[in-house]
């Protein structure tokens, strides 16, 4: 299995109130806290090395990861957003392409990483992303990210984006290893790719919910509900 990083680090500032005492990971969805979804979508691949950041308020997710195995990459400084903050963190993700996982969704159906890995090409490919259309998720805004060409190369421009990014995807991250940048986004190296031609899309089969904003929440649990989850 892919070694997987899990983003963390983020403010939460949509969530308004309910990040004021916590980091949005911690936000409890169904009883679990939304970090602990996530870790199962691993536990459930097979991954047997998991790197969380941290920023925002890290002594409390440091302390609901104690004992567990995971490895924390700690922000100390100012928050290095998704690209940086993977850059950060590739000495404990060791050598090759790596999975990442947002960490405020919630996945039913296939597993998303089992989906990502059963697809993978590196010979093609420098990231692979997973995928729905718009129109299919629940609790996002009114925009996708990006269209999805038939030979699965993903792109941006006018004539709309029609499917959205969930949240999970393998990377490889030699492009963000080579960067001079410290903080950046991952749209980045992403826009890089998609001008290379090697970065590709697949469509999750199953459901998302984006838990990005307090609304997302009971969206959510209605999800896992109507999964039996």
């Amino acid at each position: 299995p892919f070694p997987l990083m899990i983003f963390a680090a983020g403010f939460g500032t949509r969530m308004g109130a309910l990040t004021k005492d916590r980091p949005k990971p911690l936000i409890p969805v169904a009883g679990r806290a939304l970090i602990d979804h996530a870790l199962d979508v691993g536990h459930r691949a097979g991954v047997t090395r998991t790197v969380v950041n941290t920023h925002y308020r890290a002594e409390q997710m440091e302390a609901h990861l104690a004992g567990r195995g995971i490895a924390i990459s700690h922000e100390a400084g100012p928050i290095l957003e998704t690209g940086g903050g993977l850059k950060a963190a590739l000495p404990l993700l060791g050598t090759g392409p790596v999975a990442i996982l947002n960490s405020d969704g919630i996945w039913t159906g296939a597993n998303p990483l089992q989906e990502l890995a059963a697809a993978w090409d590196g010979s093609r490919m420098e990231a692979l992303l997973l995928l729905l259309p718009l129109r299919e998720t629940l609790a996002h805004g009114p925009k996708g990210d990006f269209r999805l060409a038939p030979d699965g190369r993903i792109s941006r421009g006018a004539g709309g984006e029609d499917h959205v990014y969930i949240g999970a995807q393998i990377l490889n991250p030699a492009r963000i290893a080579a960067t001079l940048d410290e903080v950046f986004s991952l749209n980045k190296p992403w826009n890089e790719m998609i001008a290379a031609g090697t970065a590709y899309g697949i469509i999750h089969r199953g459901g998302w919910c984006d838990v990005g904003h307090p609304e997302g929440i009971a969206a959510a649990e209605a999800l896992l509900h109507s999964a039996g989850l």
